[in-house]
């Protein structure tokens, strides 16, 4: 459906013919209506999917600029994902001249008190510093006309649900909610129940939700294994952008060492580092300075970044819904994107629960060769002299001519591909190995029984240590091992 037949105003079609939009996405078809309508809605679609412009359009239109008040709030989980709310609105709202702020926890608050003074027409923030602000006044919701919950699992998840529920008793009750969500645990229900007036249900349907346009792989290799398979993958691959997830900070941290030493152009986020500096990071990844982002699954929640085309699962997720939001962020505006998932002997069970959530088994990928890693990192080398060939290369002609009367051609070419390709494993790289998920699997009862079995035969052999003969325990018997 095109966004012309959706009832917007032109202000705010001229602004999305701007943004490059052409046609509404299932979301944005089904949720625009309603809440141009002033019904409450509950909209359940994974990242990346147009849920920003699905609430922000709207929300724009119904704005009044005579109006000196806060007249939307749209609460965000994350300081990155409110920002970049904050300025596809302010984009969208140019031509309606709305007036849009964001406020966040890492930030001077003073500097954002004076500029509440200004009163924005939409406050987009995170849970923590918007019940801040109300509760020392410098926040006023009493004429809020519609108040956005935007990835609303994902802020249980934070465990923000408590602040959420606060805020939402500052506010009137005469106005319209709108809660987007990618799964609907019973909290965020209940919260709809709580704060909603019989809200419409707008659900992608399952096969939308589980991201056609990501092949989703899986390599099963041990802990000691993966980084060297990582960098293989990545030599064969050649990804445009790609993110990796880790699981812990250390291990983020340790992956971005790695990498950075083999030669790859990788940064990582995480909780740890200071809001300055994962901003800057994030900015590098958008324009393209970065080749791969390395983060945790908290510094990565709501990050909007296109063209990445690969997502890493160094570590399997233990909660699926983490597994979805992961590898929702390749796949979008349309493009085809690929996701592998390291997958360990005992993590088998996880990537089954993961595929009952999707919908979609994970395809088996035979890890790269060291020939066929060596291969790709020839290929991109060879890229690398094209880029190079396209430059004045005038000024290096004499020396270049002093060379080749003391080598030949092939030996310089060879020079200049081993000094552009990455040698990758030659450069040893040890990570730290983290603690394994909990077995979790068919058999895992008989494997507790068989440790428990264990300490009562090691007791029954204490006790008889004396004895030459040993008569064997009822508790005795044989595991035959499966072979792999």
């Amino acid at each position: 459906m095109k966004f012309a037949d959706l009832n917007l105003k032109p202000e705010i079609l001229k602004a999305i013919k701007r943004a490059g939009f052409e046609e509404a996405t299932p979301i944005q078809e089904k949720t625009i209506p309603l809440v141009l309508e002033g019904k409450d809605v509950i909209g359940q679609a994974q990242t990346g999917t147009g849920k920003t412009a699905a609430f922000g359009l709207p929300v724009l239109q119904k704005i009044n600029p005579k109006e000196k008040s806060v007249q939307a709030l749209i609460i965000e989980p994350t300081r990155e994902l409110a920002i970049q709310t904050q300025e596809e609105l302010f984009r969208l709202g140019k031509d309606e001249k709305a007036k849009v702020q964001v406020v966040y926890g890492g930030a001077d608050i003073r500097r954002q008190i004076r500029s509440l003074k200004q009163a924005p027409d939409i406050l987009v923030g995170t849970p923590g510093r918007l019940l801040d602000h109300l509760k020392r006044g410098t926040v006023n919701l009493s004429d809020v006309k519609t108040i956005v919950l935007d990835e609303a699992d994902e802020m249980l998840d934070m465990g923000f649900i408590q602040d959420i529920e606060s805020i939402l008793k500052y506010a009137s009750n005469d106005h319209q909610t709108l809660l987007f969500s990618a799964t609907m645990p019973k909290p965020i229900m209940r919260i709809s129940e709580k704060f909603m007036k019989t809200p419409e249900i707008v659900q992608i349907k399952g096969k939308e939700l589980t991201a056609n346009l990501i092949d989703q792989y899986f390599v099963r290799a041990k802990e000691n294994e993966k980084f060297d398979i990582l960098c293989r993958l990545i030599d064969v691959q050649n990804p445009e952008l790609a993110v990796v997830f880790g699981r812990t900070k250390r291990r983020v941290d340790e992956l971005t060492r790695g990498l950075q030493a083999r030669g790859y152009n990788a940064a990582g986020i995480h909780g740890d580092l200071s809001q300055g500096r994962r901003m800057n990071v994030l900015k590098r990844f958008k324009n393209g300075k970065l080749d791969i982002l390395v983060a945790t699954d908290v510094a990565a929640r709501g990050l909007d970044i296109s063209g990445v085309s690969h997502v890493y699962n160094y570590d399997i997720p233990q909660d699926p819904d983490s597994y979805v939001h992961r590898i929702g962020r390749t796949g979008r505006a349309g493009k085809n994107g690929i996701s592998v998932t390291f997958v360990t002997p005992n993590e088998i069970g996880y990537m089954r629960t993961i595929e009952q959530l999707t919908r979609k088994k994970m395809m088996p990928l035979r890890p790269p060769s060291d020939e066929e890693a060596f291969k790709g990192q020839l290929s991109a080398a060879t890229k690398k002299v094209d880029d190079l060939l396209k430059g004045n290369l005038d000024k290096y002609t004499s020396g270049a001519n002093e060379l080749l009367e003391q080598y030949s051609e092939v030996d310089l070419a060879a020079a200049l591909l081993k000094t552009l390709s990455k040698d990758a494993e030659s450069i040893k790289v040890k990570i730290t190995p983290e603690k394994p998920l909990p077995f979790k699997g068919k058999h895992e009862r008989k494997r507790g029984n068989f440790r428990r079995s264990n300490k009562r035969n090691n007791r029954h052999r204490t006790n008889n240590r004396n004895h030459t003969t040993k008569k064997p325990s009822g508790h005795d018997f044989v595991i035959k091992k499966k072979k792999d």
